[in-house]
């Protein structure tokens, strides 16, 4: 009976449903509006927006045919680093860990995003039909049409998606530190037991939140770095740039937005 009773509770939280903050809502729905906007501003072909692009592409083309060590780095971060398909093969890499550990659901809308946000960028691309910019002189040259940036959009999602996961395993790890103390108090002497289980909890959620923050701000400087690359390389106007990150956050955020639920005590519960 009392064996019973354990896996009975054992088996109670297997599983978490991790309920997001209002942040990403209100997130997804500004980042959503605004990317609304910009697109109809592109699409008429609005003066001030034209003329802005125009300005800050002159400005950073010039400066880049004077500097080719600062071109060939930002290739480098362009073509290799912050490719769209090395991001992809990121969120690849993530959702497969994710996958192996139990955490289906979460593998799950990590690629399903990741594959949406692809298809819906190509898919505005050929809609909007922007012309990038043209130079007598290039420094680099790229495909398709110009609004939203590829890099950019393939940037921010994919680097929203990975600290949502990031932070969605540090929530699975406090969900299991919580049941370890319960457990450690009814395995032996309490106080000695209960102090180490709960300081190891401790140190396990400090962990996820570290990790989560280290996601996030690597995940910021990729996203904003590789726009800049982008307008400094004279391959994308700066509103291709904007609307990209804004359309990416939009994604990675309503993606953060739903619930969720966690295998909160992973394979090592699931052992008789």
């Amino acid at each position: 009976m009392r064996s019973m009773a354990m896996s009975t509770r054992e088996a109670a939280v297997t599983s978490v449903t991790y309920v997001p903050s209002r942040r990403p809502r209100a997130l997804a729905w500004w980042s959503g509006a605004a990317s609304v906007v910009l697109l109809g501003l592109v699409a008429a072909r609005w003066e001030p927006l034209t003329a802005t692009d125009r300005a800050v592409a002159d400005a950073t083309h010039a400066s880049a045919v004077d500097s080719p060590v600062l071109v060939r780095i930002s290739l480098v971060l362009t073509d290799w680093v912050w490719d769209p398909w090395t991001m992809r093969a990121f969120v690849a890499v993530a959702a497969v860990v994710l996958w192996r550990r139990g955490e289906r659901w979460v593998a799950g809308r990590l690629a399903a995003v990741a594959v949406g946000a692809a298809v819906a960028q190509q898919a505005l691309k050929a809609v909007v039909g922007r012309d990038r910019p043209r130079w007598p002189d290039p420094v680099d040259s790229a495909h398709f049409a110009a609004f939203p940036s590829g890099h950019a959009m393939t940037a921010a999602v994919t680097c929203g998606l990975l600290w949502w996961a990031a932070a969605v395993a540090g929530r699975r790890t406090a969900a299991t530190g919580a049941t370890r103390p319960r457990r450690a108090a009814a395995a032996g002497p309490a106080s000695v037991r209960w102090a180490a289980a709960a300081a190891a909890a401790s140190v396990r959620r400090a962990a996820g939140r570290m990790s989560a923050r280290t996601v996030a701000v690597v995940g910021a400087v990729s996203a904003v770095g590789v726009g800049l690359t982008r307008v400094y390389l004279g391959v994308h106007w700066l509103s291709d740039v904007v609307g990209g990150w804004l359309m990416g956050a939009c994604l990675a955020a309503a993606a953060a937005a739903v619930p969720v639920r966690l295998a909160a005590t992973g394979r090592a519960a699931r052992r008789p």
